[in-house]
């Protein structure tokens, strides 16, 4: 009988799988991804209303910084060649955890101020920040004399507050329990029956609102054959000590409204130019009157 040969069938190679086809940096960077798209979610899910807790979390570190924390640990998920570590996956995690956790408790320390309608008066215009660190971003500004709800929260001395809705910090050394007393405004009527005659059109609104608020002054020198007053655009105010301070400081905080240059008083000098300087000591020109001590002299542009 003929003998036949047989050829032993080798098993068939298996086909390489996907996974084995995917270089290693893709298959340790796509965690990375992963946390980075959850953490996304998470922020969109956390910007809504929270349910309503009593119970309000304590935190000593700010949203901001953490979330920065947080984006500075998953920028490496952005870049296609990046070798990625189980630790900065790690790490990414945790930053992400921890700016959850901080707008969490933001969110309920606004809710808290909301039910207990704690509020304060800002005693300065105040800035307005997003956060108490010095890393912070402006947000605006908010006036004098207004009353505004706060949180409790106070970190590297600011305060959390609320405004319109949202979470704002101000220095929290400008916040005060009572009102304060209103102080000198724009605007009002003169009724001390003092008049000027004078050949800038912002002399006369100086001289209004300063009749207005101190209205013991009754005594203003325009026209002078000389400098700037024959020009028709100084003015003096003839008082002096603490009212003529107050006087001068007004108008300095509102230059720009009042269309002024500089202004001088009491052997100091402050000018728009040189505003950063503050008020600036000058010469001694020999006499009361001479070194600005019994008014209060303003020229305006």
């Amino acid at each position: 009988m003929a003998q036949h040969r047989h050829k032993r069938d080798n098993p068939a190679t298996p086909r390489p799988s996907l996974l084995s086809r995917v270089p290693r940096s893709v298959l340790v960077s796509a965690p990375i991804a992963v946390v980075a798209t959850m953490s996304a979610v998470t922020m969109g899910v956390l910007a809504a209303d929270p349910a309503t807790s009593d119970n309000l979390l304590a935190s000593s570190s700010s949203t901001s910084s953490n979330t920065q924390s947080f984006a500075k640990a998953t920028s490496l998920s952005r870049r296609s060649d990046a070798t990625v570590s189980r630790s900065q996956i790690r790490t990414a995690a945790r930053a992400e955890a921890a700016a959850r956790q901080d707008l969490q408790v933001d969110k309920l320390a606004r809710q808290s101020a909301k039910k207990l309608d704690n509020q304060l008066w800002t005693t300065e215009a105040l800035n307005l920040w997003d956060g108490p660190s010095e890393k912070a971003q402006k947000m605006g500004e908010i006036a004098s004399l207004k009353q505004v709800s706060v949180t409790g929260r106070r970190q590297a001395g600011r305060a959390q507050i609320v405004l319109d809705g949202q979470s704002r910090w101000v220095s929290a050394d400008y916040l005060a329990a009572d009102k304060p007393e209103a102080g000198p405004s724009l605007g009002g009527a003169c009724t001390n029956g003092s008049t000027i005659d004078a050949g800038h059109a912002a002399l006369y609104s100086i001289h209004d609102v300063v009749c207005a608020n101190w209205p013991e002054i009754t005594s203003y020198g325009t026209w002078r054959g000389d400098g700037e007053h024959g020009q028709g655009r100084a003015i003096d105010i003839m008082t002096s000590g603490e009212t003529g301070w107050a006087v001068a400081n007004f108008l300095r905080a509102n230059y720009a409204s009042l269309g002024i240059e500089y202004i001088i008083f009491s052997q100091n000098i402050w000018s728009v130019e040189r505003s950063g300087e503050g008020w600036r000591g000058m010469s001694d020109r020999g006499s009361t009157t001479a070194n600005h001590y019994d008014h209060v002299h303003v020229t305006v542009y």
